[in-house]
């Protein structure tokens, strides 16, 4: 990773994002909300398997290269790379933090 320093719960899921579901879903509160491609995942379980799917369906690395908080959202901006439609994309994560976790997270392109 980069020079980039981000808050610890959010470098913490970019580092799961390579280890695998379970790792990714213990970076989330348990009743946390995760918004990817215009679907809805609540709680670990169903973040677990978002992850498993998106896993079974593509192989691709993020890179952060910028953050910034707006209004108590982290904004974060990575450079992703993988067997998509499009790739390499630069796409933004927003994350809103609660008690050293990430209680929500949206994908953006």
């Amino acid at each position: 990773m980069s020079s980039l320093t981000l808050p610890d719960p959010i470098a913490a899921y970019f580092v799961a994002d390579t280890q695998g579901p379970d790792q990714v879903a213990q970076c989330f509160t348990p009743k946390a909300v995760v918004k990817d491609n215009d679907h809805v995942f609540t709680g670990r379980d169903a973040i677990r398997a978002w992850k498993q799917a998106a896993d079974a369906k593509y192989t691709c690395t993020a890179e952060p290269f910028s953050v910034a908080l707006i209004e108590g959202v982290h904004a974060v901006k990575a450079h992703v790379v993988g067997n998509f439609k499009g790739s390499p994309l630069d796409m933004k994560f927003f994350f809103r933090l609660e008690r050293g976790l990430i209680a929500n997270m949206e994908v953006t392109v």
